[in-house]
């Protein structure tokens, strides 16, 4: 379980495809020096990934076919950056919101409205995760928690501290990028509970999605 809160970013220093799956090499530096270890799960742009080989610079993780079919991560490139976070301790504070690390699908930035160091974004929303999004409840893209500020059919809005733009890769991401989106776990729940929901959301909710993703 993660929070939305990045810790780091890190820099992909490879990708290795493997058969069907992969294995990424990412190197990361931890603010409080606190290493990763093996088995430990990391959140890398929102995908929650298991620690493989741990070290001083970073850490590998494999990727599952799953993790590659329903995520970015397989497009990676040495010098590509992601965002960071290890899974939170129940003594952490509590600071974004319940983010599963289970990649939804993706979201593509539409426009970019700049506000004197703010910055307020219109992104797609796929049909099938529009009863899962509201207005100011939360999304998680790339792995940031963000409170939803408008939408409408087919695209909903998110508004940006300059704090984020700075910390994150979201910093530097353009128009027509696209972006790993994750609902919010209680909106799939009550999705669940008002009808017969789209299979992918059974298998975020009980973990059998593979991959982490």
């Amino acid at each position: 379980m993660f929070t939305g809160l990045i810790e780091a970013v890190g820099t992909v220093r490879g990708l290795r495809r493997s058969g069907p799956g992969g294995r990424l090499d990412v190197q990361a530096t931890w603010p409080d020096g606190d290493l990763p270890k093996t088995g430990d799960s990391v959140a890398v742009s929102g995908a929650c990934l298991t620690v493989l080989e741990p070290t001083a610079e970073g850490f590998t993780a494999d990727l599952s076919p799953e993790t590659l079919a329903r995520t970015l991560l397989g497009d990676m490139r040495p010098g590509d950056r992601v965002n960071l976070e290890r899974a939170m301790r129940l003594s952490d504070r509590f600071g974004g919101h319940f983010v599963q690390g289970h990649v939804d699908g993706l979201a593509r930035i539409e426009a970019i409205h700049p506000q004197a160091g703010f910055s307020r974004w219109r992104l797609s929303l796929p049909d099938e995760h529009q009863q899962e999004v509201a207005p100011k409840g939360s999304v998680t893209l790339h792995g940031v928690s963000l409170t939803v500020a408008g939408m409408g059919p087919g695209w909903f809005e998110v508004a940006f501290i300059p704090e984020t733009l700075r910390a994150t890769t979201l910093g530097s991401s353009r128009v027509g990028e696209r972006l790993h989106l994750e609902t919010d776990v209680l909106a799939k729940y009550v999705a669940r509970l008002m009808g017969t929901p789209r299979p992918s959301a059974i298998d975020d909710m009980f973990g059998t999605g593979g991959g982490g993703a």
